[in-house]
C-alpha cells in the first residue's frame, strides 16, 4: 500500500511541474538580531528592550515570492508603522520594494527605495558558488538539503548610526590601502526542496536545483511559513520599469556614502544636545 502511494504521489508531483502555466506563491517570515552592546554601558537593560521593541518592524517582516520556471518577484508585505516607531524617525520606506529575478535572461532588477529615492539596481545573474551538501531536513512536508556558500556582506547596519559606543581605539596609521576597504564577507546556509524543482528563492537567492525554503545570512534567518502552487488566482510577476538606473556596485557606493553621512549628522545632533 506505502508503494502504491508512493507511486501515485510521484505521478501527481510529475504532472504538476509539467505543466506549461506552472506557477506557485510562498510565505517568507524573516528575523535579524540586532546587537545591542554596541550602544555601550549608557544602555541600561530596560532601555535596551524597549529599543529593541521600537525596531521590531525592521527586525520581523513577512515576504512573498511569486514564482513560475523562469521568473519570480519577491516582495515585502509592507503594514503601517504604529505612531512613534523608530522606523518612521529615519524614513519607513526605505529597504522597501521587489526582487525580480529572471533565469532565462540571467537578469536580476531590485525595485528600492532608499533614503527617500527610488532606484532600479541591475545586476547579472552569475550563478552562486553554492557547496552542496547531504545533509537534510523536513520544512513542512518538504525534505530539503543544504547548501553553504560564503558572499561579499552589504547589509546596511542601520543600528550603527544611533550607536552610543565612543570609538577609544587609535586609528592604525601602519594599514595599507588594502588592509583599510578589506570587504567584509557572510556565510549563507541555504535549504533547498527538490519537490519544488524551480531554480529560485527568497531575496537574491536562486541557483540549487529546488525552491529555496530557507536562508541563514549572519544575523538574519529567513523561513518559509507557507507554500500554494498552482493557485486559484493567478500570481503576478511584474519587471521593474521605475527609478533610476544603477548597477550594483554604483547603488552600494550610494548607500554607503549616504550612511556614513547620516552617522556624522546624527552624532552633530547628539554632540549639541550634550552641550546644551
Amino acid at each position: 500500500m506505502k508503494s502504491i502511494f508512493t507511486f501515485l504521489l510521484a505521478i501527481v508531483t510529475v504532472t504538476t511541474f509539467a505543466q506549461k502555466d506552472f506557477q506557485g506563491k510562498a510565505t517568507y517570515m524573516s528575523k535579524r538580531t540586532m546587537d545591542m552592546s554596541r550602544f555601550g554601558d549608557q544602555m541600561s537593560e530596560q532601555q535596551k528592550k524597549q529599543m529593541m521593541a521600537r525596531f521590531k518592524n525592521y527586525l520581523e517582516k513577512t515576504f512573498t515570492l511569486n514564482f513560475n520556471k523562469t521568473e519570480s518577484s519577491f516582495k515585502e508585505n509592507v503594514k503601517l508603522d504604529a505612531p512613534g516607531t523608530a522606523a518612521r524617525s529615519w524614513g519607513s520606506n526605505n529597504g522597501q520594494g521587489s526582487i525580480y529575478k529572471n533565469l532565462k535572461s540571467k537578469e536580476m532588477i531590485e525595485d528600492v527605495e532608499q533614503f527617500s529615492k527610488r532606484f532600479r539596481v541591475m545586476e547579472a545573474m552569475d550563478q552562486p558558488k553554492w557547496e552542496m551538501g547531504a545533509e537534510t531536513k523536513k520544512i513542512g512536508q518538504y525534505t530539503c538539503y543544504k547548501a553553504t556558500m560564503v558572499k561579499v556582506d552589504n547589509t546596511i547596519d542601520w543600528g550603527s548610526i544611533f550607536s552610543r559606543r565612543r570609538n577609544t581605539k587609535k586609528k592604525d596609521s601602519t594599514k595599507t590601502a588594502t588592509e583599510k576597504d578589506a570587504v567584509k564577507m557572510v556565510a549563507v546556509t541555504a535549504w533547498y526542496t527538490p519537490q519544488i524543482p524551480v531554480s529560485s528563492g527568497p531575496g537574491v537567492y536562486f541557483g540549487l536545483p529546488g525552491l529555496i525554503l530557507e536562508i541563514n545570512e549572519g544575523r538574519t534567518t529567513m523561513l518559509c511559513t507557507e507554500i500554494a502552487l498552482n493557485p486559484s488566482e493567478a500570481v503576478e510577476i511584474k519587471r521593474p520599469t521605475k527609478g533610476k538606473e544603477v548597477n550594483r556596485e554604483d547603488y552600494n557606493k550610494i548607500v554607503k556614502e549616504k550612511t556614513a553621512e547620516l552617522k556624522e549628522q546624527f552624532k552633530s545632533r547628539r554632540s549639541g544636545g550634550r552641550r546644551n
